[in-house]
């Protein structure tokens, strides 16, 4: 029996960030199409002036990210907010193996209880030095701070020992 492929769900922080930083294009490369729930959409989608929103929308044009057709309203997730909540319970619902993309510690931490693997924002930067998709991850670092992208300098310091960057 054929395995089903593995699914990449997004939260909108990682996408914003992302946006903001024109990494959008490494996600592509880096895991092909990448799926949201309506939710994290509204969270992201064009005319709420949001960083990122041109970047997202071109994504969105290009097919790198796609809605996801189902909404699932089990579990609740109540802890969380409804981005957060929606993609998990999409991963939940989907039965099958799901990479999640979020940067916010209580959502990773359900998703990691769940079984799901976990990445967000600096993630993302670091395998994208890694694959060469970017010369280095400092100057993305600091474009997402100048931008009141909140990383913590911890994990920041945590990424630049991992990418060679010290």
């Amino acid at each position: 029996m054929k395995r089903a492929a593995p699914i990449v769900l997004a939260d909108a922080s990682p996408l914003i960030a992302l946006g903001v930083v024109g990494g959008l294009a490494w996600t592509h490369a880096l895991f092909g199409k990448v799926t949201l729930t309506a939710a994290v959409q509204g969270e992201v989608v064009p005319g709420k002036d949001r960083p990122g929103e041109r970047e997202i929308t071109a994504a969105t044009r290009r097919g790198w990210l796609k809605m996801i057709s189902g909404e699932w309203t089990e579990p609740a997730f109540a802890e969380l907010d409804e981005g957060e909540a929606s993609t998990l319970r999409a991963a939940v619902n989907l039965r099958r193996p799901c990479l999640i993309l979020m940067d916010e510690k209580a959502g990773r931490a359900v998703a990691r209880e769940l079984g799901f693997a976990v990445t967000g924002t600096a993630g993302i930067i670091l395998a994208a030095k890694r694959r060469r998709l970017i010369p280095a991850a400092r100057p993305v670092f600091e474009q997402l701070l100048e931008n009141d992208f909140r990383l913590s300098a911890e994990l920041i310091r945590a990424v630049l020992t991992e990418a060679g960057e010290t």
